[in-house]
C-alpha cells in the first residue's frame, strides 16, 4: 500500500494516488468527505477554513460503489484558486507584475529558505505552496480510505487533544465511541470541559497578540490483533513507522507511544505491562504503558500515541528575517494562516495512524481481494487463538 499527493495550496486543486487496496472494499465519497469536514473545524482556524468546503472526487479505481483493486485516484478543489489564477498560472506571468506576488522574504520555521536554497528558487512562493499544511487535505483523504478497510476488521481510530499552550487537559478514560462523542462536541476536541474554557480563552489572547499555540494530540487505536509489525529488520516495526507517518506532519515536532518520556522517570517495575491469560482464554497485558506495542510489534491492547505539534510558524507579528535580494533585515512576510490547528492537526494524525496500521495489516493478511483478506486474517485469528 502506498499513496503519492500533489498540488499547491492555492491552486486548482489537490490530488492522491492510492495503490495497493483490495478489490470489493465498500467505498464512496461519503465517509472521505466524513474527515475531510472533521479536518476543517477546530476553534482558532483561520479564514481559508470559510472559503474552502472540502469534497473528494474519486476518478478512478472505484465502481458501483467497491474497489476494483485498481490504483484509486482522488481530488479536492481548492475553491480559493479563484483569486489566485494569475499568481499561481501555469503560463509565466510579465516579470514584476502583481501576479507574481514574490515571496522573497522567507518565514522563520518554514520551509521557504531551506527549500529556496536546495531547489535554487529565487521566488519563494514555489516552496510555500507544495510545503503548505494544505496538503495534508488529501492525506486526510487517503487516511479515510484505509480508516474504511480497518473497519472491515473491527478496528476503530479516534483522538483527543491533550494539551495546547500548556494548559494541560484532565484525561479520562472513556471507551472510544464515547471518546469520539465528546471531542466531537468540543471545538478544540477536548474531553475536560474547564480545560476547554482555559483554551479558547488562550486561543483568543494569542491572536489578539498576533501569536500562534501549539500542543499535544493522543490517537487510540482499538481492535488490532497482535502481530502487526515485525521485530526482525527496523524498517519492518510499526512503532518507527508510525512514529515518522507522525512526524512527516506539517509543525509535529515529537512523538511518544503510551507513557512514553515518562518511562525514563520511571524504575521498570513500574514501565513493563505484565502478561495475563484471561478467562476466554487470550493472552492480555494488565496494563498498557507500552500503548499497545513490544517489540515494534501490536500486542493487541490498543495503540496509544501522541504527537506534539509546534505554534503554526506564521504569525501576524512576524519574526524578523532576511530579504534574499538585499540581504538586509526585515520583517518576514505574512501569509494567512490559523492561530492554532491543534483541534485540526488531531484528525489529521488519525488519518497517518489509520494509514500505517492499515499497511502493516495488508503486509501481515494481503491479499488481491477483501474475501481474500478475510480469510488470511481468519485463519490467522484461529491460530493465535489455538496456542
Amino acid at each position: 500500500m502506498r499513496y503519492l499527493t500533489a498540488g499547491e495550496t492555492h491552486g486548482p486543486q489537490l490530488t492522491a494516488i492510492v495503490e495497493g487496496m483490495p478489490s470489493n472494499l465498500p467505498l464512496t465519497a461519503e465517509p472521505i468527505n466524513e474527515q475531510l469536514e472533521r479536518r476543517q473545524k477546530g476553534y482558532g482556524r483561520g479564514k481559508r477554513m470559510q472559503i474552502e468546503k472540502d469534497a473528494a472526487q474519486l476518478l478512478g479505481g472505484v465502481r458501483h460503489g467497491k474497489t476494483t483493486g485498481a490504483p484509486i485516484a482522488l481530488v479536492v478543489e481548492n475553491k480559493d484558486w479563484k483569486a489566485w489564477t494569475t499568481v499561481m498560472s501555469i503560463e509565466d506571468v510579465e516579470e514584476g507584475s502583481e501576479g507574481k506576488r514574490r515571496l522573497n522574504r522567507p518565514r522563520p520555521g518554514h520551509a521557504d529558505l531551506n527549500g529556496g536554497l536546495k531547489y535554487n528558487q529565487r521566488d519563494m512562493r514555489n516552496i510555500l505552496e507544495r510545503s503548505s499544511a494544505r496538503e495534508t487535505t488529501v492525506r486526510v483523504a487517503c487516511g479515510a480510505i484505509a480508516r474504511q478497510l480497518l473497519e472491515q476488521f473491527g478496528i476503530k481510530v479516534a483522538s483527543q487533544v491533550i494539551s495546547i499552550g500548556g494548559i494541560q487537559v484532565e484525561r479520562q478514560e472513556l471507551p472510544l465511541e464515547e471518546l469520539r462523542r465528546v471531542t466531537e462536541e468540543s471545538p478544540v476536541r477536548v474531553v475536560d470541559k474547564n480545560a476547554e474554557e482555559k483554551i479558547i480563552a488562550a486561543i483568543d489572547q494569542a491572536k489578539k497578540d498576533g501569536d500562534t499555540l501549539g500542543g499535544v494530540v493522543e490517537v487510540i487505536v482499538e481492535g488490532c490483533p497482535v502481530g502487526l509489525g515485525s521485530h526482525v529488520q527496523w524498517d519492518r516495526k510499526i512503532d518507527g513507522r508510525i512514529a515518522q507517518a507522525v512526524l512527516s506532519i506539517q509543525a509535529f515536532k515529537g512523538v511518544e507511544f503510551g507513557i512514553g518520556f515518562e518511562a525514563a522517570n520511571r524504575n521498570g517495575s513500574k514501565v513493563h505491562d505484565e502478561i495475563i491469560y484471561s478467562e476466554n482464554g487470550e493472552f492480555r497485558r494488565s496494563t498498557n504503558r507500552a500503548g499497545g506495542i513490544e517489540g515494534g510489534m501490536t500486542t493487541g491492547m490498543p495503540i496509544v500515541v501522541r504527537g506534539v505539534m509546534k505554534p503554526i510558524s506564521t504569525l501576524y507579528k512576524p519574526l524578523q528575517s532576511v530579504d534574499i535580494d538585499t540581504k538586509e533585515a526585515f520583517t518576514a512576510q505574512v501569509e494567512r494562516s490559523d492561530t492554532c490547528a491543534v483541534p485540526a492537526a488531531g484528525v489529521v494524525m488519525e488519518s497517518v495512524v489509520a494509514w500505517e496500521v492499515a499497511r502493516a495489516f495488508m503486509e501481515k493478511f494481503g491479499g488481491d481481494s477483501l474475501e481474500e483478506i478475510r480469510a488470511n486474517y481468519e485463519n490467522y485469528m484461529a491460530q493465535v487463538r489455538a496456542y
